[in-house]
C-alpha cells in the first residue's frame, strides 16, 4: 500500500460521507518534519464541522493503520515517517519500473509542441538556442509522460523577405555563389539587397514585384523559393543533429497561406472582425487589450491570421489536447490575442504560451547591428574546444568533448527558469564545475567507474537496506524523480528537473563521502551498490530528458 493510499483509507474512515479532495502526501521540506507531509486535514476540517483543524487531523491519525507513523504538527499538518521496509519496497518498485517512476499521465493524449522556428535563408545564431533547447526538453518530458507528441518547427518561410531575397539572388551574387549556394550566402545576399532597398526606391519596387510574382505562383520565383527553403532546412537539420533535436513536422508559414482568407471571412461572419481604416481588426475591449489586425488595408495578412489558421489546421489534422508554443516574451501580447480569437471561434484545444526571457551578450541585446550575433556553429565549436582542453588530459576524445561542451551550453540555459532573461557569458556557460551540465555528467561517470571497480555485478540480485541518514536522504530523493518530471511538465519548466538533478547529485556526493562502499561488509556493500546503480539510472534518464548525454567515462 502506498502512503497516499494509506492516507486516503484513513481519511475515508475518519469522514464517512464527506466529499474529500485529492488526498496526497508530498515529500517533507525538512527531515525534522518527517519523510512526507499531508495538509489535507486543514481543508476538510470545515466541511466536517471541526472548528480546530488539529481535531480533524487527530481523527485521521486515530483511523490510520500502523503501517506508517503519523504525527500532528502546527494547525493540523500530518508529518509521516516511513519504515525501512517501506523504503526498500518503494525503491524496488522504482527499480523495476521501465519508466523510472514517471507516471504515464499522457497515455492516449496528443500534444503539439511548437518550438525553435528559425527564419529560412538565415544562419542559426545564439538567439535561437533558448527556444530550441527549452522546447526540446519540454518535448522529451512530455514523451516520457506517455503523451503522443508532434514536435513542429514553424519556419519563417514566407513573406516580404523573399521578394528582397529573390531580387538579391539575381543581382547581388556571382554565378559561382549561385552554383554553390549556402545559407551563409543567402543571408549575405539578403542583407545587401535589404540595405539597398532602404535607399534605392527602384530596387525597393522591384523587390515588391518579385514578392507579388511569388505570391501569384510565378514558376521561376517559386522554384527559387523552394531552393532557398531546401537549403535552409538542410542547414538547420545539420545544427539540430548536433543538438540531438528532431521534429515530426516542418510546417512553416507558407503551409497556411491559402487558409488565411477563409479564416478572416469566418471572423467577419461571426461578427468578431470589423473594418477600421480599410483594415479588418478584432477588438478586445472586454479583455482590456489593444486590437489586432487580421487583414491589412492592402489586403495582406499577418501573424495573427496565420497563427489562427495554424491552430484550426492542427486541430483538424491531429485533434490535440494541447498546443504548446515556446517563444520569447516579446510575443506575449500576440499570443494572448490570437488565443482569445481561437476560443471565440470555438476551437477546443488548450493553448499554452511558454515565454522565455531574452538572451543578451555582455549586457547588450544580441543583434547584427551590435556586432555580437554569435553563430550557433561558432558557439558549439567553442564549447567543444574548451571541453577538449580538459578531457584530453584524461584520454578523452573529440566526441566526449562535444558531449560535455554541448551539455554545458544546454544546461546553462535549462537550469534557469524560462522566464528569466540570460546574459550570455562564455566562462559561465561553459563552466565545467559547480551547478553545471558537466558536473552532472561527471557524477554519472563516477557511478559507472564505481560499478567497473566492483566488477559490474548484477545488482538485481541484491537487496536494498537503507541504514545511514545520508543513504535515506538519497533514497527519498530518488523517489521524487517521477513527481519532479510531472511538475516540470505541468509548469512547462525544465529548470525544475535541472534543479532536482543537481540536488540529487549533491546528495549522492555526500552519501559517497560518508559511507564506505567497496570496503564494506558484503551485505552492506551490495545494498549500497544497488542504491548507487539506481542513482546512476535516474541521473542518466533525467539528463536525457534535458537532451544532455550521460558519458560513462570522463
Amino acid at each position: 500500500m502506498t502512503i497516499t493510499e494509506w492516507l486516503k483509507e484513513g481519511f475515508e474512515k475518519a469522514f464517512p460521507g464527506v466529499e474529500l479532495p485529492e488526498i496526497k502526501a508530498v515529500p517533507a521540506t525538512d527531515p525534522k518534519f518527517g519523510d512526507y507531509q499531508c495538509n489535507d486535514a486543514l481543508e476538510i476540517a470545515k466541511k466536517a464541522g471541526f472548528r480546530n483543524p488539529r481535531e480533524a487531523a487527530q481523527k485521521v491519525v486515530e483511523c490510520l493503520s500502523s503501517e506508517y507513523k503519523a504525527e500532528i504538527a502546527g494547525p493540523g499538518f500530518l508529518n509521516i515517517t516511513i519504515t525501512p521496509e517501506w523504503l526498500g519496497s518503494a525503491l524496488d518498485s522504482l527499480d523495476s519500473d521501465s519508466n523510472c517512476g514517471i507516471e504515464q499521465l499522457g497515455a492516449g493524449k496528443k500534444v503539439i509542441i511548437d518550438y525553435s522556428s528559425p527564419n529560412a535563408a538565415k544562419q542559426m545564431h545564439i538567439g535561437h538556442i533558448r527556444s530550441t533547447v527549452i522546447g526540446n526538453a519540454i518535448d522529451r518530458i512530455y514523451r516520457a509522460l506517455g503523451y503522443s507528441v508532434i514536435a513542429d518547427n514553424h519556419l519563417g518561410d514566407w513573406g516580404t523577405q523573399f521578394g528582397i531575397l529573390i531580387k538579391g539572388y539575381r543581382e547581388c551574387l556571382t554565378q559561382e555563389e549561385r552554383d554553390n549556394l549556402a545559407v551563409a550566402t543567402l543571408e549575405k545576399c539578403y542583407v545587401e539587397s535589404s540595405s539597398r532597398a532602404k535607399t534605392d526606391e527602384a530596387w525597393k519596387t522591384a523587390c515588391r514585384e518579385e514578392l507579388v510574382k511569388l505570391q501569384h505562383g510565378d514558376p521561376d520565383d517559386v522554384e527559387l523559393w523552394k531552393k532557398f527553403i531546401d537549403i535552409s532546412i538542410n542547414e538547420f537539420n545539420r545544427m539540430y543533429s548536433k543538438l540531438g533535436v528532431k521534429f515530426d513536422t516542418w510546417r512553416g508559414e507558407s503551409f497556411y497561406r491559402d487558409m488565411m482568407a477563409p479564416v478572416v471571412a469566418r471572423l467577419v461572419e461571426m461578427g468578431l472582425a470589423e473594418e477600421s481604416d480599410g483594415a479588418l481588426v478584432v477588438r478586445f475591449e472586454e479583455e482590456g487589450l489593444p486590437l489586432a489586425i487580421v487583414r491589412k488595408s492592402d489586403g495582406g495578412f499577418n501573424y495573427t491570421t496565420s497563427d489562427v489558421a495554424c491552430v484550426e489546421s492542427r486541430i483538424k489534422d491531429y485533434d490535440p489536447a494541447e498546443i504548446i508554443y515556446v517563444t520569447d516574451d516579446r510575443q506575449i501580447l500576440h499570443f494572448k490575442q490570437f488565443f482569445i480569437i481561437c476560443s471565440k471561434m470555438g476551437m477546443k484545444a488548450k493553448l499554452v504560451h511558454v515565454p522565455f526571457g531574452l538572451m543578451s551578450y555582455q549586457g547588450k541585446a544580441i543583434s547584427t547591428r551590435e556586432g555580437n550575433l554569435i553563430k550557433l556553429d561558432d558557439l558549439l565549436a567553442e564549447a567543444t574546444r574548451r571541453a577538449y582542453e580538459i578531457v584530453k588530459e584524461r584520454g578523452g576524445d573529440e566526441k566526449l568533448a562535444e558531449e560535455i561542451g554541448f551539455g554545458a551550453v544546454k544546461y546553462a540555459d535549462l537550469s534557469h527558469d524560462p522566464a528569466t532573461a540570460i546574459d550570455f557569458n562564455w566562462d559561465k556557460a561553459l563552466a565545467l564545475e559547480g551547478n553545471s551540465g558537466p558536473y552532472l555528467q561527471y557524477a554519472h561517470a563516477r557511478v559507472c567507474s564505481l560499478m567497473d571497480k566492483a566488477g559490474n555485478p548484477d545488482v538485481s540480485a541484491f537487496r536494498y537496506s537503507i541504514a545511514s541518514p545520508s543513504e535515506k536522504l538519497l533514497a527519498l530523493q530518488l523517489l521524487k524523480f517521477g513527481g519532479t518530471v510531472r511538475k516540470a511538465a505541468e509548469n512547462y519548466k525544465p529548470s525544475l528537473l535541472a534543479d532536482y538533478l543537481f540536488q540529487t547529485a549533491q546528495l549522492y556526493s555526500s552519501f559517497y563521502q560518508q559511507n564506505p562502499i567497496l570496503k564494506s561488509e558484503p551485505e552492506v556493500r551490495d545494498a549500497r551498490l544497488k542504491l548507487c546503480a539506481l542513482f546512476g539510472r535516474v541521473l542518466a534518464k533525467g539528463l536525457d530528458l534535458l537532451g544532455i548525454a550521460a558519458p560513462v567515462r570522463i
